[in-house]
């Protein structure tokens, strides 16, 4: 079977310090005997590209049959230059010469670039492929709800558009949030063909042998019981808190903050806390470097800005990063409950209030650190349904579920995939 995906944010590894969901993806399909192509785009800031004056660009990575488009490039995440970035990856892919790719029977295309699923459909109707629409972020509700949007704005009423438009014309919805499938009943007014597949983690990057000899260990303050955060410090992230928090348990001795990352309210965290000595702030790391950083702490950190984006569930790398770690987790935010409570491997509270996680660290921290290890590695046994290399946990569509003549591809489509599990 010949497979396509198209995601404008797919790196590969010699580009980016760890390939994205979609690349390790691909290398499945290759090891189930499947040809498979990832067309992506060089514009992505995460990773950074050679400079060519080639707009399709061609070669094989690590097995996989790889297109990069050169593409717009943009410095700010939320910004018109990456939306205006998104319509110039979309307007060079019908530029792309089809005689370099194999005629797809399936196409994948992802939703982080939502624009693309309009090229997806013209593949469909040209080859009479099989058309799958993932979702990892929900545009436009991510804009208004996170963004600040109105509802009326121009720009979201065309994503709008096109969302419902990928919605009615995918032949199979898949999205990283279990409730996803409610999200789109309500934007059609009817059910679609839907299969949850949740974020995952490669086992290769987490072997004991590559974390032993971990670069943190000068850095972590000694005999003290450790809160972590890893991530982005913007309105988004819902710090504050945390930072309020850090402030009320100044003077527990036992108890140090580390926080790293970047983000536009991180210079003003750090003036708020600049006489606290209990917490201390680290530059933005690689994303090979955070599971390092993870197993140096005892407890783990995470929060989102209230949204309804979160009532279909979450779909954030850092859950299964946190959970891989084998800590146990502090989550806080609105919305369906997380796989942190899944799990059993930590605490979920829906509160913004800086006493209530104040009580929840120190409920952590009065059990013995057997007590903490053991929490931390409820996890250990959800890792099956996490690990790229377990292959057999994704249910295929039930029968109620089938639609038209697709279904045949749709089945052989998910007995290939399997499981559909990295971030």
């Amino acid at each position: 079977m010949n497979i396509l995906c198209i995601s404008k944010y797919a790196s590969p590894p010699n580009y980016s310090k760890m390939p994205a969901r979609l690349f390790v993806l691909v290398k499945e399909f290759i090891k189930l005997g499947h040809n498979a192509t990832l067309i992506t785009s060089d514009s992505n800031h995460f990773s950074t590209y050679p400079n060519t004056d080639n707009i399709h660009n061609f070669e094989t990575v690590e097995g996989v049959s790889l297109c990069w488009i050169k593409t717009k490039k943009y410095i700010k995440t939320a910004s018109l230059a990456r939306v205006l970035s998104w319509f110039d990856f979309e307007r060079k892919l019908f530029k792309l010469d089809l005689k370099k790719i194999n005629k797809p029977d399936v196409i994948i295309v992802s939703s982080l670039s939502i624009f693309s699923i309009i090229y997806g459909y013209f593949l469909k109707k040209k080859f009479n492929s099989f058309l799958v629409f993932e979702i990892r972020d929900i545009w436009p509700l991510t804009m208004t709800e996170e963004g600040g949007f109105s509802k009326w704005h121009p720009l979201v009423l065309l994503i709008g558009f096109i969302e419902k438009f990928g919605y009615k014309k995918a032949d199979l919805v898949v999205g990283t949030m279990p409730r996803l499938d409610l999200h789109v009943k309500n934007i059609l007014g009817y059910e679609r063909p839907f299969h949850c597949s949740p974020l995952g983690f490669d086992p290769i990057n987490y072997q004991e042998e590559i974390i032993g000899n971990n670069p943190f260990d000068e850095v972590f303050p000694k005999n003290k019981v450790i809160v972590g955060y890893a991530g982005s410090m913007g309105i988004t992230n819902a710090l504050e808190p945390l930072i309020e928090t850090i402030k009320l348990l100044e003077n527990n001795e036992n108890i140090h903050f580390m926080l790293v990352g970047s983000g536009d309210l991180k210079d003003i965290f750090e003036e708020q806390l600049k006489n606290c000595d209990n917490v201390t702030f680290l530059p933005r790391i690689g994303q090979n470097e955070v599971k390092y950083f993870l197993q140096k702490c005892d407890i783990l950190y995470l929060s989102t800005k209230d949204s309804k984006v979160w009532e279909y569930g979450q779909s954030m790398n850092k859950v299964v990063e946190y959970m891989v770690a084998g800590k146990p987790i502090i989550a806080s935010y609105t919305g369906y409950p997380s796989m942190v409570n899944e799990a059993n491997c930590g605490l979920f509270i829906k509160s913004s209030n800086p006493e209530d996680l104040k009580e929840a660290i120190l409920n952590i921290t009065t059990l013995t650190l057997e007590d903490i290890k053991q929490l931390g590695e409820e996890v250990k046994e959800h890792y099956p349904e996490l690990d790229l290399s377990n292959m057999k946990k994704v249910a295929k569509l039930k029968a109620e579920q089938k639609v038209g003549d697709g279904v045949a591809k749709a089945n052989e489509f998910l007995e290939a995939v399997e499981s559909y599990t990295q971030g």
